[in-house]
């Protein structure tokens, strides 16, 4: 029997999800997860005929599931439900008996990707006008500050208390720029460049001007064999005849040896200080995905050691002889945001596979889920999990995900006084979405989001500048560009 669905009601809301013919011969739940199944064609063969193959409704008097309302992240689980349960009063069937929760959630995912490209293509990306850029609070414009090609790959970006700035190269180079000019700093310790893996992170110590450290994240390569792993020293800058060069390194965290892997993704890793004498850095799951739960393994994890490397006492598994004592939260899978909001709380953002980038604040002991839960699909266009935890299993759960995923890369928070009405503000981009967004949060909760800038390059790194303006590392091309308030 062919069902044919005007609209499906959620409360007073309207909510249009999938529905369409039920297929006798559809396989069972176990024998589709056995064969992998296809979430487009899941997505084709159930819903496409009432609701369009793009979404655009149509089929018995569907609306179009094309809209900006529908697209916010409230009607997720509304959506799981509504194909799980079915609506009565809609005539809509529950599909919970002939599909499993991955391939209900799955669904989801694809009617996100479909609202995403029918929202971009008609939305386009913020443009300049007379190079002014408008965005809710401020108009900037975009200034070029290391020209295209100058560092190959750039990573991340610090300052001195003078404001001469600190550039990281993936391949390896670590560079001091002055009024545009970038100078290689001599003796940075040797890492490899394994995929996503190089010369990551560089922060300068918030004392700097009394202690002179300088910390550096880098894929440490393993002894007599292909592979790395994250490595976090310190070290101090000397001049000799005007070239700078690092000195009296010491090293602050070192994985062991036998977890060195020859994979060349999700290494993390970003560094930042609490103020308190500590030092936080994520390591990504190295794309062993349930190593992220096991408390004795370095993957997947936010580390909190003290400024020397050494372990806080009151770190939350200190007293667990089987874990890591360095840990501070677990189950993440590619941390590379990390930083303290103004208030004093800890927020990263991490990438989801294909779908659910996350935007999390970091909870002391916290289980962060992956990979047992997900707002994601495999890369392959087949279902993954749920983003829910299962009776009796306790996550923290994500203040907001990116559906589809920008690839969350760089992460920091407005401080005035450049731009005084995003003040508090995470400011995070995104290299596949080529993006970088604002988020505002209030008591916890998502209140805004917009999009600042798109389709400018993969953004590697966002550091708020001392001067006020907002710093983008871009890959391909490779430059750095600024934001500088243009309504004053």
């Amino acid at each position: 029997m062919t069902y044919r669905i005007p609209l499906l009601a959620l409360g007073a809301s309207i909510l249009v999800a999938c529905a369409s013919t039920r297929v006798p011969s559809d396989p069972s739940p176990k024998a589709e997860s056995q064969r992998a199944a296809n979430v487009t064609e899941l997505y084709e063969r159930n819903c496409g005929n009432c609701h369009g193959m793009n979404g655009e409704g149509g089929g018995g008097g569907t609306k179009s599931l094309l809209s900006e309302e529908k697209f916010d992240q409230k009607w997720d689980r509304p959506y799981f439900d509504a194909i799980k349960n079915g609506v009565k009063d809609a005539g809509m069937e529950a599909y919970g008996e002939s599909l499993s929760d991955p391939q209900i959630w799955a669904l989801v995912v694809h009617i996100r990707e479909m609202q995403a490209r029918y929202l971009r293509q008609a939305n386009g990306s913020p443009k300049a006008t007379n190079g002014v850029y408008r965005s809710k609070y401020h108009q900037f414009r975009i200034e070029t500050v290391l020209e295209r090609g100058e560092i190959a790959t750039p990573w991340a970006i610090d300052w001195l208390p003078d404001r001469r700035m600190l550039v990281t190269s993936r391949p390896g180079p670590v560079y001091l720029v002055d009024n545009g000019k970038g100078q290689e700093i001599e003796g940075i310790p040797d890492s490899v460049e394994i995929g996503q893996g190089g010369m990551m992170d560089v922060a300068v110590h918030p004392d700097y001007s009394k202690n002179g450290w300088i910390y550096l994240a880098f894929t440490d390569p393993a002894q007599g064999k292909r592979g790395g792993m994250t490595k976090i020293v310190r070290g101090k800058l000397a001049f000799q005849s005007g070239s700078p060069r690092w000195t009296d390194q010491q090293t602050i965290f070192q994985c062991a040896a036998d977890t060195y892997s020859t994979s060349g993704v999700h290494f993390g890793c970003r560094i930042v200080f609490d103020g308190k004498g500590h030092v936080f850095f994520p390591i990504g799951e190295r794309g062993s995905g349930s190593l992220a739960q096991n408390l004795s393994k370095p993957n997947g994890k936010i580390y909190r050691v003290n400024e020397d490397g050494s372990i806080p006492k009151d770190n939350p598994f200190v007293a667990d002889k089987n874990a890591i004592p360095a840990l501070w939260s677990y189950g993440h899978r590619n941390p590379q945001g990390l930083i303290f909001d103004l208030d004093g709380d800890l927020w990263d953002t991490e990438h989801g596979p294909r779908g659910g980038d996350e935007v999390n604040r970091i909870v002391r002991g916290a289980n962060y889920g992956w990979p047992l839960v997900a707002f994601s699909i495999n890369y392959n266009d087949t279902p993954l999990v749920t983003p829910w935890p299962k009776p009796g299993e306790k996550f923290e759960m994500p203040v907001f995900r990116w559906l589809p995923s920008i690839g969350a890369c760089g992460l920091d928070v407005a401080r005035g006084p450049g731009f005084p009405n995003w003040k508090g503000d995470l400011l995070a981009g995104g290299l596949s979405g080529a993006n970088m967004d604002r988020i505002r949060i209030k008591n916890g909760k998502l209140v805004e989001r917009e999009e600042i800038v798109h389709g400018l390059g993969r953004v590697r790194e966002v550091a708020y500048g001392p001067d006020g303006h907002v710093y983008i590392a871009l890959n391909q091309p490779d430059k750095i560009i600024r934001l500088v308030q243009a309504d004053r």
